[in-house]
């Protein structure tokens, strides 16, 4: 999941594209809704997965994914022609869409393994995929130096060789009980924060300090380091299942029946009866919240289409503010060193968010019966703040933006996830949940491609007539000033608290 995240640095490499190709930001944010669309539409490994092994999932997601990515890196590299804009939006939906055989393989797998700490398991994993885009911007630093175009070439093989090497250690196993299972997941919390620290204190260094190559190399071993500490608590624990699976076991009952009036069947016959109808013929006859879902069952739901709702605002407006941020940082003046820092800013946020939301929702549902739609809606509301901060900027708001944006939008991915799988049920888990992203890119179709990419435009192409020029005399078109993204965010956080409120009803519909 470390290797997982690399959609979220294309604000970094994105200007490469731009100056090499020399297009505009309205191309640019197509592209970027290429990329969203890619990442989010998963339904493709969703389906894989139900009818192939996990190993089968990873390496075709490693296919892709250095298929994809490599292909931008010869064009940016002018190592081919150079391609048209729809060839390079495939190239970018291609190296994308590899992310969600890589979720698929890893998060569904592990969910199914530990279904009773699922809130925890997802924020916890999707944390480390946020984490990735600041882990793979230090290994980048380390191998390449400060070459955006070798990221491009990072992110192609560095992915792709990861879910080679670890394809065999994700697989599904036959739950065993822990004694212990919250404490060892909160062990593997403690690690990440430590790890997160470290990147952002090294991030926050690198505004102040210049590192040589081999400063990067060391920061990078740390990293890796840390990254890999969690192995020693996994193999403590595998002793101690083996030393329980050791121990007699009473075997359950073999069948169960129904206490309900003479005439009857029992449970087994029941759901084979059930699983006989055509999934056409079950759409009227849903089963009780939480109960396993047919896939056509969920997505007919009223609930499923108030979640896809609320995701197409929020992760929309997010998708929109993350594909932009690196020109955000450039219409308001700041140095490429520190439109950098705001990525890894984002980049670590984003992974706080993600397990803030995964254990503390574990935590309010448990102890305290707060429904995770109630935290969805308060993370929108969250965001909201950090738009208001791009569209009215300050000396220095758009540090606090970053992290605001990146921390909202990282907390609503496991919550969306986890309402999923206790919604619907886990028997379709890796479908619905690759199926509940969807609205996401449509958000960043309408919000980022037809809104901020034409709006950003215009207020350039006014620069330019200021200064006597038209378009075809200017290589790129940009805009300098606070006026530049003003409207299009003051757009995204009303959307974004409208998403808030239909959460607000998805809480008083599933209370």
């Amino acid at each position: 999941m470390a290797g997982a995240g690399a959609t979220y640095l294309f604000g970094t490499y994105s200007s490469e594209i731009k100056t090499t190709l020399g297009y505009d930001q309205t191309t640019i944010n197509l592209l970027g809704f290429s990329k969203d669309l890619g990442g989010n539409i998963g339904v493709l490994s969703g389906l894989v997965a139900e009818v192939t092994p996990t190993w089968f999932v990873l390496l075709l997601g490693a296919a892709l994914n250095f298929g994809g990515y490599f292909m931008i890196w010869l064009a940016v590299t002018e190592k081919i022609p150079k391609p048209k804009v729809w060839q390079m939006c495939i190239y970018i939906i291609i190296g994308a869409n590899s992310q969600n055989f890589a979720n698929t393989g890893a998060l569904v797998v592990s969910v199914k393994n530990f279904p009773e700490s699922r809130g925890s398991l997802i924020g916890l994993l999707k944390g480390y995929a946020g984490l990735s885009g600041a882990i793979v911007t230090q290994i980048y630093l380390a191998v390449y130096g400060n070459d955006s175009k070798f990221l491009i070439l990072l992110i192609g093989w560095l992915p792709a060789a990861i879910s080679i090497v670890f394809v065999y250690t994700i697989r599904p196993l036959r739950p065993v009980k822990h004694p212990n299972e919250g404490r060892v997941f909160h062990h593997f919390l403690l690690i990440s924060i430590v790890l997160a620290v470290f990147l952002m204190a090294i991030t926050l260094t690198e505004k102040v300090i210049t590192f040589s190559k081999a400063a990067y190399a060391g920061i990078t071993t740390v990293a890796c380091v840390l990254l890999f500490a969690p192995l020693f608590i996994a193999i403590r624990e595998e002793l101690l299942v083996w030393k329980l699976k050791k121990q007699p076991i009473i075997p359950p009952p073999t069948k169960t029946t129904i206490n309900t009036p003479k005439g009857e069947v029992d449970k087994s016959k029941q759901e084979a009866m059930f699983d006989d109808k055509s999934c056409f013929l079950t759409l009227c006859d849903k089963p009780k919240k939480g109960e396993d879902y047919t896939i056509l069952q969920a997505l007919t739901t009223i609930d499923m289409c108030i979640l896809f709702f609320a995701t197409f605002c929020g992760l929309g407006s997010s998708l929109t503010a993350v594909d932009n941020l690196g020109q955000i940082g450039e219409s308001l003046g700041y140095p490429n060193k520190t439109v950098t820092s705001f990525e890894s800013l984002f980049s670590i946020w984003n992974f706080l968010g993600r397990v803030f939301s995964g254990f503390v929702s574990e935590i309010l549902i448990v102890k305290y019966k707060l429904p995770r739609p109630l935290m969805m809606a308060i993370v929108l509301l969250i965001s909201c703040v950090g738009y208001l901060l791009v569209a009215v900027p300050a000396p220095g708001t758009l540090y606090v933006a970053s992290i605001i944006i990146g921390f909202s939008f990282g907390a609503q991915l496991p919550l969306i996830f986890a309402i999923i799988s206790e919604l619907f049920g886990l028997k379709f888990f890796s479908t619905l949940f690759n199926c509940g992203q969807m609205a996401s890119p449509l958000g960043s179709y309408i919000l980022n491609v037809k809104l901020t990419g034409p709006l950003y435009d215009r207020e350039a192409m006014k620069d330019l007539t200021a200064k006597g020029l038209t378009r075809s005399q200017a290589k790129e078109l940009t805009c300098i000033g606070p006026w530049c993204y003003r409207l299009p965010f003051i757009i995204l956080t009303s959307v974004t608290f409208i998403g808030a409120l239909s959460s607000l009803v998805l809480v008083a519909r599933t209370r």
